[in-house]
């Protein structure tokens, strides 16, 4: 099947035993299983992979999602979180565990990422370097020399949309025996999969584009072959898990992300091309740019004509009070927090994403006091130029 069927498809509609089939994934919240035979349930406990006992370890709607997920990244198994970032933090500790306790990550990721690099990682003996994933030249000179047991990066980097060519750092990452992790939450399966270009393990926050609609929060890790019983297994003792209820909206709004994300990323090319001659504005960050620092590796990797639904600008002239006010000036886009739902989110990185991170480091990232990011819904874009024309007028 193609990707726009798989979305519909794949996780659903399980036949056994000539049973009765629902035409959608059940919410089973049951917690314990027990089964006609105690040498079954002894299997069970020995052999999670094999069915239920326990529903830290599995549960049926949650298999269904974590099906569908594997089939989208074309990996090897699925493992659905309580949010993004715990999903981040089993990847990590999954890609570590038998491995040198240094990472190599970009210096461009979501604050809190950064944070649990350095934060939560590093008092436990992890040594943390950040680079410029772009220069290669300067990435492979750090890889080389600090002997990593694991790379992190995102697959489009928030907010300033830089992108690394995946396929050459996961060459550099086996040179040294690392794992790489990559953050695919802005891309989404439709428009890179680093499992097919060499990475190990693939995170999402599915709080995003693959639930859709605001109303999960959640994370997915895909993994190959090499990392996923380890990803399992840190999960059956932590248990962060994502609730049976969450992974049915997540399996539900998964059903329409080929329709809206194609949508989202014909908003925000639109969008991009129009604020890059309004007056207020100075600048524009989006992967569509013809100038853009890594136009060559975006041809390169993404799908064909789509170019992410995510873009950020710099307001001409705009401080913190400034950029406050017009965000309060806004009548129909949500100044939120979050990006991937179906209406246009707004977010002021300084507060919002990447607050936390100390402001040397948001100067030396390129995250400035006059810098929004936009997240474009599916509505008409029209409105949604309008709606941001309005609000700026009184910067």
């Amino acid at each position: 099947m193609k990707f726009e069927s798989e979305v519909v498809h794949a996780g659903d509609r399980k036949r056994r035993n000539g049973l009765p089939v629902p035409s959608t994934t059940p919410i089973n919240l049951g917690t314990t299983y027990f089964y006609d035979s105690a040498a079954t349930l002894d299997h069970m406990l020995g052999q999670p992979e094999d069915g239920f006992s326990y529903a830290r370890y599995a549960n049926p709607t949650n298999t269904a999602l974590e099906e569908l997920t594997t089939k989208l990244e074309r990996g090897h198994g699925s493992l659905a979180t309580a949010s993004g970032m715990s999903a981040v933090q089993i990847a990590l500790q999954a890609a570590l565990l038998d491995r040198r306790h240094t990472v190599v990550a970009s210096n461009a990721l979501y604050g809190a990422t950064i944070s649990l690099l350095d934060q939560v990682l590093a008092p436990f003996d992890v040594d943390v370097y950040y680079t410029d994933i772009c220069d290669y030249d300067l990435l492979k000179r750090t890889v080389e020399e600090k002997q990593p047991g694991c790379i992190f990066i995102e697959s489009i980097s928030n907010p300033l949309l830089r992108v690394g060519d995946i396929q050459k750092i996961a060459k550099l990452a086996r040179g040294v025996g690392a794992a790489l992790i990559v953050d695919s939450t802005f891309s989404t399966p439709i428009l890179v999969r680093p499992l097919e270009l060499g990475a190990n393990i693939v995170v999402h926050s599915a709080t995003k584009y693959l639930a859709g609609h605001g109303d999960v929060l959640g994370g997915i890790v895909v993994s190959d072959e090499a990392h996923h019983e380890t990803v399992r297994m840190i999960s059956r003792i932590a248990g962060p898990l994502l609730g049976p209820f969450e992974s049915y909206l997540t399996m539900r709004g998964i059903k329409t992300l080929a329709l809206r994300f194609e949508r989202q990323c014909a908003n925000a090319k639109r969008l991009a091309e129009w604020l890059s001659k309004h007056p207020c504005v100075d600048r524009v960050y989006y992967c569509a740019d013809p100038n853009h620092p890594d136009a060559d590796t975006i041809r390169r990797s993404f799908a064909p004509g789509l170019f992410g639904a995510i873009l950020s600008f710099e307001i001409k002239g705009a401080d913190k009070e400034a950029v406050l006010a017009f965000m309060d000036r806004l009548r129909m886009i949500v100044p939120g927090t979050s990006l991937g739902d179906v209406h246009t989110l707004l977010l002021y990185p300084l507060i919002a994403s990447h607050r936390n991170v100390s402001p040397k480091m948001r100067e030396r990232m390129g995250i400035r006091e006059n810098l929004v990011r936009v997240a474009a819904g599916i509505e008409a874009v029209e409105d949604i130029m309008a709606d941001i024309d309005q609000a700026l007028k009184g910067v």
